[in-house]
């Protein structure tokens, strides 16, 4: 069976493309307006030919077009900035990202790829755009726009977790058949879910670093260098995050799965001593016996939306109260591993660690794009 040839729009570092050549698509040609990330993408696929720049520039639009019809592109995956629409955004309906869309339909009816893979959070759905002073819903201008020459799956929303994720990432994903293709492509079965306890259990326990010093972090925890040293035997990235002392003391308080908020004496403080008054999914640990919840990019962030790890029940404190382990965000290896992406992912050196949460956080998990796509290359090969 020949490989598909594929254009990535808003192609971020190339989270989604990770196990795509191994399953049959070629990613040839991408676009990405930021440079760092164009460049991290170019790093992990030095054989793509990386367009640098805004698709809403008619030279950048043309350009990747061109570039596409030349090496006779027949796969397109676009993934257009979500935080227009996102739970974790502000959801202005006419937030300008959101019409980044009407780029991508453009450049699929220029195209004509045999199959799309258009992928955004749930609130596409009901979100509405302004397209030649009319507004309409997303979903409805992008079916009006393409059903004249494509299929559309019968179903569009998925999640991450049902696909060998370890993590309950939920999406709208479009997947579309050109009309003359025999295959019109669906939303495989779902699999066996996997668990937090399943994908990092084992891993050994990190203590955080704290922002107030060296000193301070010894105090708190006198086993520190020599946890730390255990972790980095198994990978650079299984290291310390960096957390304030005081939302360290609080999760150090707080059980698996719950927040913060719910503890009695150690709950999240002003500096002034005052309670904080947040979500209630905020400053508090995922829970071992399900996936993880939706991996933002804040997730570095104790006091973000549930990204703290699990942890351990460790005994109690001097007054009694319970105590439990790794109170912090997920390390780096640990999150490549709620994410999908290989225990090994080829960072580039000159990526930070913000840079590198920022990004993954944007992404989508590659192995749900790997089971979708399998899918597909399984059906067109019983075809021919």
């Amino acid at each position: 069976m020949n490989k598909l040839k594929g254009v990535s729009l808003f192609a971020n570092v190339g989270i989604a493309e990770t196990y795509l050549k191994e399953v049959g698509i070629n990613i040839v040609v991408a676009n990405e307006i930021d440079e760092k990330r164009a460049k991290f993408y170019q790093y992990l696929y030095p054989d793509a030919e990386m367009i640098v720049g805004d698709i809403t520039d008619s030279n950048i639009f043309n350009k990747v077009y061109e570039m596409s019809k030349e090496k006779k592109v027949d796969f397109l995956i676009a993934t257009p900035p979500c935080q227009g629409m996102s739970l974790a955004g502000k959801r202005d309906p006419l937030d300008k990202r959101n019409q980044l869309i009407f780029y991508a339909i453009e450049m699929i009816k220029k195209l004509k790829p045999k199959y799309i893979l258009l992928e955004n959070v749930p609130q596409l759905l009901k979100t509405k755009i302004k397209i030649d002073d009319e507004i309409i819903l997303i979903k409805d201008y992008i079916k009006k726009e393409l059903d004249k020459y494509y299929n559309f799956a019968d179903e569009s929303l998925v999640s991450a977790m049902d696909y060998e994720v370890p993590q309950m990432r939920k999406r709208n994903i479009f997947l579309i058949s050109r009309k003359d293709m025999r295959y019109i492509w669906q939303i495989p079965p779902k699999k066996k879910r996997i668990t937090m306890r399943e994908a990092i259990y084992n891993l050994p326990s990190v203590d955080p670093m704290l922002k107030e010093g060296y000193d301070e972090t010894i105090k708190l925890f006198p086993d520190f260098e020599k946890k730390k040293l255990e972790a980095l035997k198994i990978s650079k990235y299984h290291k310390p995050p960096i957390h304030a002392k005081k939302h360290v003391i609080a999760m150090m308080h707080t059980p698996s799965g719950e927040t913060a908020f719910n503890n009695d004496k150690y709950y999240p403080r002003k500096d002034n001593g005052e309670r904080v008054n947040g979500h209630y999914n905020t400053y508090r640990r995922f829970d071992w016996d399900k996936p993880a919840r939706t991996i933002t990019q804040n997730n570095g962030v104790i006091s973000s939306l549930c990204c703290v790890h699990p942890g351990k029940y460790i005994g109690k404190d001097s007054e009694g109260y319970d105590l439990y382990s790794d109170a912090r965000c997920l390390t780096l290896y640990e999150l490549f591993i709620i994410f999908s992406l290989p225990k090994d992912w080829n960072v580039p050196d000159w990526a930070d660690d913000r840079m590198i949460r920022q990004v993954i956080g944007e992404g989508i998990p590659p192995m749900l794009v790997r089971n979708l796509v399998e899918e597909l290359m399984y059906n067109i090969k019983s075809e021919e």
